[in-house]
């Protein structure tokens, strides 16, 4: 009997415990000014664009991928993601990566790119007829 709430309990803590590392990662600060993410000390994700006139570096060997973003203001930032290089990043239109800022330059865990969308408004005449 005794070993049924002994189990109970490690599962509740367990339980809390998954919620809370849940619940602060969905927290994640939202930024677009790069000096505010050089500037923090936590997880956040940056907004922005590919800066492709510096091009991208992939490394193979310790499986990389590095790249300059700028953000509205003209503030430029490397990315550096392990991981892959997404298949659509020569495309995108902004990119949004998920990481935090240390020893100069962004240490990414994730990123979504967003590209040019078939459904955009296109050039429709609209004359009301």
């Amino acid at each position: 009997m005794k070993n049924k709430y002994i189990f109970g309990g490690i599962i509740i803590v367990v339980f809390l415990g998954l919620m809370g590392y849940l619940f602060t990662q969905s927290n994640i600060q939202y930024e677009n000014n790069f000096s505010n993410v050089m500037s923090k000390d936590k997880t956040v994700k940056a907004a922005g664009s590919w800066v492709k006139e510096k091009s991208y570096q992939v490394d193979r060997e310790n499986r990389t991928f590095t790249f300059f973003m700028v953000d509205e203001n003209g503030t430029e930032m490397k990315v550096i993601y392990k991981g892959a290089m997404p298949n659509n990043f020569e495309t995108a239109t902004s990119v949004v990566v998920t990481g935090q800022y240390r020893d100069g330059y962004f240490h990414a865990k994730d990123i979504l790119t967003k590209c040019p969308s078939k459904y955009e408004e296109q050039n429709v005449n609209s004359s009301g007829i």
